[in-house]
């Protein structure tokens, strides 16, 4: 199963990505589907000002509930990552990537750090071979864009997350 969490969007000229449809049952969906929105602003896939995918398209693609998607979405927009825009749809607000490397840079440090570090000991690598295999490691591209996996895009629905 495969699907799409940005369509191909005419006004903006952007094309689309593709996005992991699998869930894991570590937390609920709708906060998964959060996360997922947030690592595409910090990659810079969703940009500042730029248009969310439709609720209704994004609960078609990946066959969700849409008022598990309006959750998701609901979450950015409570914090402030996301703001909505009556008939319009939800964009990504201003400041959001500079408020998100903030807290996302935190909780690595905080949360995430610790984890690797204690991996990294118990293994015993060096600097050295960490710094070596991560200049060489291809960097990470979570989604892909469509152009670059050869698949359509649906232009349909660009606007349908109203409230």
């Amino acid at each position: 199963c495969s699907g799409t969490l940005v369509e191909s969007l005419p006004s903006t000229g952007r094309t689309g990505v593709r996005m992991d449809p699998q869930w894991d049952d570590s937390q609920p969906i709708y906060r998964q589907l959060r996360d997922r929105v947030v690592a595409m602003i910090l990659e810079g896939v969703l940009k500042e000002g730029e248009p969310l995918p439709s609720v209704r398209s994004v609960a078609a693609e990946f066959r969700l509930n849409p008022l598990t998607v309006l959750k998701g979405y609901q979450q950015l927009v409570d914090e402030q990552l996301v703001e909505k825009r009556r008939g319009r749809g939800m964009y990504v607000t201003e400041g959001a990537t500079r408020a998100l490397l903030k807290d996302e840079r935190q909780n690595f440090l905080d949360v995430e750090w610790p984890k690797v570090y204690a991996t990294i000991q118990r293994l015993g690598l060096s600097t050295n071979e960490l710094l070596t295999r991560g200049a060489t490691a291809a960097p990470s591209q979570p989604f892909p864009t469509l152009a670059q996996q050869g698949t359509g895009t649906n232009q349909d629905d660009n606007n349908d997350n109203r409230d």
